[in-house]
This record gives structure tokens, sequence and C-alpha cells, in this order.
């Protein structure tokens, strides 16, 4: 598993088509199925997704642990919502409280995880046995 993590209109998607060589295989968390995360090669707007599962009433808890098993070699790419004011609609928390706990599991389960600051990637975590 790989996670692209950055700020919006960072480079994340150039970055993972381009230098990671993701050309095909895309969904976009913005409209794609809930079951399309577990048979895609990337997922654009993750943040989105999360977003839209958290409205649909959608289970969230199994997320992780099923695109371990259904999906390993995903590559997410998604927006950082912990950083700025903390916002005052509660949904808005929810979302940023949850896509945060998402976040922290998916950089525990990642083989990389890269951070995109002005389409620079850093990374941030490497596993050292990654091939």
């Amino acid at each position: 598993m790989i996670l692209v993590i950055g700020g919006a209109f960072q480079g994340k998607y150039t970055f993972a088509f381009e230098e990671l060589g993701i050309k095909d295989g895309w969904a976009d968390g913005d409209f794609c199925r809930f079951h399309e995360i577990y048979e895609c090669r990337a997922i654009h707007h993750f943040h989105d997704y999360v977003k839209r599962a958290l409205e649909d009433h959608y289970d969230l808890s199994k997320l992780v642990p099923n695109l371990l098993e259904k999906n390993p070699d995903i590559c997410i790419l998604t927006n950082e919502m912990g950083y700025g004011v903390v916002p005052t609609d509660a949904f808005e928390r929810e979302l940023r409280d949850r896509l945060g706990s998402i976040c922290i599991e998916l950089a525990e389960n990642s083989d990389v995880v890269y951070r995109m600051i002005c389409g620079i990637p850093t990374i941030i975590k490497e596993k050292a046995d990654r091939t």
C-alpha cells in the first residue's frame, strides 16, 4: 500500500501518475461506488470517499483491514484535513477526526507514505524491506 497525503492542489495526482507510473485503474472518491476501492489500482480524493461514506452512514470500521485483505497494493491519495481552524460544524469535525484516524491506520500499514508540498514529494515512512 502507498499513501500520498498533502494539502489540496499540491500535485498528488500528477506525482502518482508520472512518478509512480499509475496510468490507469483509478477510482475517484468524489463519485465512485464504495466497493470500487477494493478493485482499483489507486484512488484520488480519498477524503471525499470518507465524507460520502459518513454522509451515507456507511460502516468504515473495517475499511483498512478490508483493504489489506482485498487490495493491499492500492495507492491512496488524500488531502490532509487536520491543520488549520477546527470546524464549527459537527459533521465537519467528525469527518476531520475520522479521516485522521483512518489515515493513521493506513500509514501504519503502508509500505511507503509520501507527503506532497508544492509538488515536492517527501517520504515520511518507508518500510526497509520494500521492493
